[in-house]
């Protein structure tokens, strides 16, 4: 179903104005079986989304936390072969939309087109590059757009219009809207403000738009949401969460995390 999917999820909820409630979790921390575990437990408490953290030894747009996770996910067998492998996992049993989320290297390893077949086959709806300029990555963004595999873009606050444009001309299934020019777990984020530019960039190019970096609690996913953006983002949060946790308790930390902030969103 591949974008269909994403599709379909925002637009039910936004019929039911709901916000659209993502989780981010790096493949592989603590441990393979862990990320499933964890993975599982978000979906069941109310993610409606699932970014699966491709681990990277140069995780530029990462802060601290999430660098941490992905330097030790890497040491459990990280990789983007195993995010394949647990979407596999998740789509036997979910239909929720898998996003891989991954930095452009390792995909150079793996192969553009051989990413979009393995991608499907594992049933994952969309792939989130982080630093993949609009003006790149042609064979992939072909092949996906042929395959209706999702090419999910990142919009930053110092993105001019001419920016935007290029960046969402070709972008399909919802747009990662990062609320502050910084890296992940930015303790101070403008949500306010990021919300209304999520909700105009959604009038102007026809796409939801989620709001992610900063996002850590069910207070700050309201700020955005009650400002109009389509969705929220929730990601240091949740690898901390699982970094703190005894050992395999992780999952249950993302089940009250994620439950938490379900749940201020739907009262909100």
């Amino acid at each position: 179903m591949t974008l269909e999917r994403i599709e379909r999820t925002f637009a039910a909820n936004r019929e039911r104005g709901r916000t659209s409630l993502i989780a981010y979790l790096t493949v592989g921390f603590r441990n393979l079986e862990e990320s499933y575990d964890a993975a599982r437990a978000a979906l069941e408490a109310g993610a409606d989304l699932l970014e699966l953290g491709v681990p990277f030894s140069d995780p530029s747009a990462d802060g601290p936390v999430i660098a941490k996770a992905s330097y030790e996910a890497i040491g459990q067998g990280g990789s983007l072969r195993s995010a394949l492998e647990l979407a596999k996992r998740l789509r036997a049993t979910s239909d929720a939309p898998l996003i891989l989320f991954s930095y452009y290297n390792p995909i150079v390893s793996f192969g553009d087109v051989e990413l979009v077949d393995a991608a499907l086959e594992a049933g994952a709806d969309g792939i989130l590059v982080v630093d993949l300029p609009p003006d790149e990555g042609a064979e992939l963004r072909r092949v996906a757009a042929e395959r209706k595999l999702s090419i999910v873009p990142l919009i930053a606050p110092t993105s001019g219009a001419d920016r935007e444009q290029a960046i969402l001309e070709r972008a399909s299934g919802f747009v990662y809207y990062v609320s502050v020019a910084g890296v992940t777990g930015s303790g101070v984020a403008p949500l306010e403000t990021a919300g209304r530019h999520a909700a105009e960039l959604s009038r102007r190019f026809g796409l939801p738009v989620a709001v992610g970096f900063g996002i850590d609690s069910a207070e700050k996913a309201r700020l955005a949401a009650s400002a109009g953006a389509d969705g929220v983002v929730v990601g240091t949060a949740l690898i901390r969460a699982i970094g703190g946790a005894e050992q395999g308790q992780g999952a249950s930390r993302v089940r009250e995390l994620v439950g938490e902030i379900r749940r201020g969103l739907d009262a909100g």
